[in-house]
């Protein structure tokens, strides 16, 4: 964990930073090392995984909580924390499997069943235990998160063996208590020392602290309960979601133990960057090049929105710059109640490329106007009539 930057400065923040100033210094940054604004950019890449990463932290209340007082840390499986890390991409996959089923699939769970690690495991681990929760992260399109969408995810998850139930044992079989700690999963040991006869109590080593002891295994998962399946879920993506936010679905993570229900899945997603529009909140922002002799004049403008083109009056003499409201023409709001509005800026565009007939034209609109002062190629004019 030493060699990992600390998630404010990630994020180029202070540490304790508001969740505002979290949201929005990710969002800026994001935008910035977007993977589609630098396609084969190998650095921008990783750096938009280390925001990523900072981000799922920091925008957690629960993670945020303990990241400030124990940092990095907090998610190391070996710091006794009972944390999990961010695997697989930015997202963690499973959590500290502890002692019971280190090994269980050859080391390719790594870290891999959460809860079961750390201290004063040994009294747990014939409990029952949730399952671990499964992170994701879906691309979206700026329309897809504006109207919401269904998406398809694919998911490699722990489940309970389809042939055994999760028991480990053949049919017409079941685990047997282990004859060493009577099922407890817990022994007592003393040792003699000199200071005295001193007893301690630990997990079994002959069950793995399960209490169980599996004699006739299943053929189909090695006795082990447990199978890695690769399954493709459908998440209704509701309308108005921001970046970096996450739609929960109830019981679709890791499998349980002991009888424990299965964790969520949590698919946050990733908004891809919209050509004219940008996003802020529930407003849709846009930047709108007009000519001088609308903005001079006023015109009837068609402007770009979510819903398709809308006719939009330019008053007379706009100003570049200036900023109009369109009112519902914004992102629907996540939790109902409308929609926002959509902002159009202004920006008068100077034309190029005029012929010696325009140029004559607009000195003399200077100096009507009183503006010729400073105008060049004010020598001998040709007359135009």
């Amino acid at each position: 964990m030493a060699d990992k930057r600390d998630y404010y400065e990630v994020l180029g923040l202070s540490k304790g930073a508001g969740d505002d100033d979290i949201k929005k210094a990710y969002r800026k940054l994001a935008k910035q090392y977007h993977p589609d604004l630098h396609p084969g950019d190998k650095a921008a890449e990783e750096k938009f995984k280390e925001l990523n990463e900072a981000y799922e932290v920091l925008s957690d209340p629960d993670k945020k909580a303990k990241y400030d007082q124990f940092g990095h840390a907090a998610f190391d499986p070996n710091a006794g924390f009972g944390g999990g890390g961010f695997g697989g991409g930015g997202f963690g996959g499973f959590d500290d499997l502890g002692d019971i089923l280190g090994n269980i699939f050859g080391g390719g769970f790594g870290g891999g069943f959460g809860g079961f690690g750390g201290g004063g495991g040994a009294t747990r681990r014939n409990a029952a235990q949730r399952g671990e929760n499964l992170r994701v992260r879906v691309p979206l399109s700026f329309e897809e998160a504006a109207f919401g969408c269904t998406k398809e995810v694919s998911v490699t998850r722990i489940e309970d063996c389809d042939e055994c139930g999760g028991s480990g044992s053949a049919k017409g079989s079941s685990p047997e208590n282990c004859p060493d700690c009577g099922g407890s999963g817990v022994v007592r040991t003393q040792q003699r020392t000199p200071f005295g006869v001193m007893s301690s109590t630990g997990a079994c080593r002959r069950c793995g602290g399960t209490g169980k002891i599996v004699k006739n295994p299943c053929s189909r998962c090695s006795g082990k309960g447990k199978l890695r399946r690769q399954r493709s879920i459908s998440v209704n993506i509701p309308a108005g979601i921001d970046d970096g936010q996450a739609v929960s679905i109830r019981g679709q993570g890791h499998a349980g133990f002991n009888g424990g229900e299965p964790g969520d899945l949590r698919v946050a997603v990733s908004i891809k960057p919209h050509p004219q529009f940008e996003r802020d909140g529930s407003s849709v922002l846009y930047q709108m090049p007009i000519t001088f002799p609308q903005a001079a004049l006023g015109a009837e403008v068609e402007v770009p929105t979510l819903d398709g083109k809308v006719k939009y009056d330019i008053p007379e003499g706009t100003q570049t710059g200036t900023t109009f409201r369109l009112r519902g023409k914004g992102i629907p709001n996540l939790n109902g109640g409308g929609r926002g509005d959509q902002f159009v800026t202004v920006n008068i565009e100077t034309p190029k490329g005029l012929t010696k007939e325009q140029k004559e034209l607009l000195r003399q609109f200077a100096d009507s106007t009183g503006g010729g002062s400073g105008v060049k190629g004010r020598g001998k004019r040709k007359k135009l009539f």
